[in-house]
């Protein structure tokens, strides 16, 4: 197999990731997979990337993946329970 059909393939993946990472969100929602070792997705709204303590999360995110988020989606490090507690106090606030 050749380096362009390597490449054509690899992108290829990652746009189909892409697009099932964001199939049935909402105007104003985005989707992020959370967990420490199985993975669930939750759609949020934009706005909390505006909270300092969703930022905080965001950036432990990016230490342990970088922009590689091997789900197609964002990927966040905390546990279920956390980041359920943590979606809770940013919509009542």
């Amino acid at each position: 197999m050749g380096r362009m059909q390597k490449l054509q393939r690899t992108l290829s993946s990652r746009i189909t990731g892409a697009i099932s990472a964001t199939a049935n969100v909402p105007k104003g929602h985005f989707a992020v997979y959370v967990g420490e070792s199985q993975k669930k997705r939750f759609v949020i709204p934009i706005s909390y990337l505006n909270h300092p303590l969703f930022q905080d999360l965001l950036h432990r995110a990016e230490e342990e993946f970088g922009f590689d988020h091997p789900m197609g989606g964002l990927t966040i490090p905390c546990s279920e329970d956390y980041f359920i507690s943590l979606t809770s106090h940013l919509s009542s606030s």
